[in-house]
């Protein structure tokens, strides 16, 4: 049998190009060593309790091995020594409304999503998420080969749990989204992207309830998770047929307004005067806060997108805007010069008692985590937007330490992955990030890592941004 030279060239080629992608992730690499000594470091461990000032954190083989002051810590002489002072270790950030597009406005068409296989990783990793799920996929096979090379160390990213394509109702929101027949074919759906790989699920605003309650037990038959952007659903209902998360905090609840029942779409005037008349002493508001903590319902908050529709709010930085493509770029400035240019103090109303309750929800027991979602106008993209999301939880009346607790541990917790990261443990992972300040007492000293350790391999947060300048909209 004769082989054909245009294949073998064309495997040779392919060949080559994975061994230059490791010989790129290379690049980025800073610090690697089987051993590694992090002393003099100021560790805030992700689980909400005070920092521990002039701490040594060995690492060895890619495992926290040892943490203590360090005085106390014999450091191998063999060790690759990292001195700290003045600067801050803290887990890796595990982030759960995460995505890899990002919305594409055009005047000549509807909305649209473009996938960013290139730049969204590195902007992850940057900014210290080390564990994300991506809550939704417009490019499901790019998203599972993604995962795989950044798991075979081809690409630079943190470790990917993936969410399946939305699951939708009729008709759908957006043209990239397919929606359900039936419950049948809902409970299909899980079925078939659990055989691809995917380990959670995500329902959209317009299914129903039984088709809400097809993917809750065809999901939970296989141990999987289902969260939900809801719309004609209530959270209570959907609380009490076993979804496990519900996005975007409280803003997208159905619960409160008149005369409206499941499966009905919202009328959006209602909606909004719902929220913004909200009585948040009411019986009925403690009443769906204790329902979600008895029923162990996790809320993740998207504050950093939310933001972006709410007039007088903060624009893009410089370095941000520096990341964004030329038509990208153009685009977000035209929808954010939209946004601010006319008063609504319903909004403002709105975002206040939401984040009020997102603070109660937390301080009452219940899981909270946190999430990007770089979508809407474009007004939010990875990395940055991720410092932001933090930043707003302390907005939310949160400590700086709650607010990395939210986003650390507790989005492990929600992943099932905090037995192996999520805080700065002997035995979890080394997925830590280096600091150059203190976010103990100044969340937006966030936007000072330098370091980003993962698996104890440290990748260059400054280089990563640097590589996918103007990439953002495009790749």
């Amino acid at each position: 049998m004769k082989t054909c030279p245009a294949f073998v060239m064309l495997a040779s080629g392919l060949a080559s190009l994975v061994g230059v992608a490791a010989q790129e992730v290379d690049s980025f690499v800073s610090v690697r060593a089987p051993v590694i000594a992090l002393i003099h470091a100021r560790v805030i461990d992700g689980r909400g309790v005070a920092p521990r000032d002039d701490q040594t954190v060995l690492i060895r083989d890619g495992k926290i091995a040892e943490i203590g002051a360090t005085a106390a810590v014999a450091v191998p002489a063999d060790a690759r020594t990292l001195d700290l002072t003045g600067k801050s270790v803290l887990p890796g950030l595990v982030l759960v409304h995460e995505h890899l597009f990002y919305s594409v406005f055009s005047p000549h068409g509807p909305f649209h999503t473009n996938e960013m296989e290139f730049s969204f990783p590195r902007l992850y990793l940057a900014s210290g998420i080390t564990s994300m799920r991506t809550c939704g996929s417009m490019e499901p096979y790019t998203d599972l080969q993604l995962k795989r090379r950044i798991d075979a160390g081809q690409t630079p990213g943190p470790k990917l749990h993936l969410t399946a394509p939305y699951l939708e109702g009729k008709p759908a929101a957006v043209a990239q989204l397919d929606s359900v027949e039936d419950p049948a074919d809902a409970a299909r759906m899980v079925n078939y992207w659990a055989d691809e790989g995917f380990t959670s699920f995500k329902v959209y605003t317009h299914l129903t309830t039984d088709e809400l309650k097809a993917v809750v037990t065809a999901a939970h038959d296989r141990d999987l998770h289902v969260t939900g952007h809801l719309g004609t659903i209530s959270y209570r209902t959907a609380a009490e047929m076993g979804i496990d998360d519900l996005e975007h905090g409280f803003f997208v609840m159905s619960d409160f307004i008149p005369g409206w029942k499941d499966n009905d779409l919202p009328n959006p005037v209602a909606a909004q005067h719902s929220l913004e008349t909200l009585d948040l002493d009411s019986p009925a508001v403690a009443s769906l806060l204790h329902l979600l903590i008895d029923k162990h319902v996790a809320v993740t908050s998207t504050l950093a997108i939310l933001e972006t529709f709410n007039p007088g709010r903060r624009m893009m930085t410089p370095a941000e805007l520096e990341t964004l493509s030329q038509p990208a770029r153009e685009n977000y400035l035209t929808s954010w010069a939209r946004v601010n240019s006319r008063e609504n103090k319903p909004a403002q109303v709105i975002w206040g008692k939401m984040l009020e309750l997102e603070k109660r929800f937390f301080r009452s027991g219940g899981l909270l985590v946190a999430g990007t979602d770089p979508t809407g106008y474009g007004g939010v993209i990875a990395g940055y937007g991720s410092w932001r999301t933090v930043e707003l939880l302390v907005e939310a009346g949160l400590t700086p330490l709650e607010a990395i607790q939210v986003a650390t541990i507790n989005g492990a917790q929600l992943l099932g992955i905090d037995h192996e990261t999520g805080s700065i443990e002997t035995g979890k992972a080394a997925d830590l990030i280096v600091v150059a300040g203190d976010p103990a007492k100044d969340i937006s000293d966030l936007r000072k890592t330098e370091l980003v350790f993962k698996d104890g391999v440290g990748f260059d947060s400054k280089k990563l941004f640097e590589s996918v300048k103007g990439s953002v909209g495009i790749e």
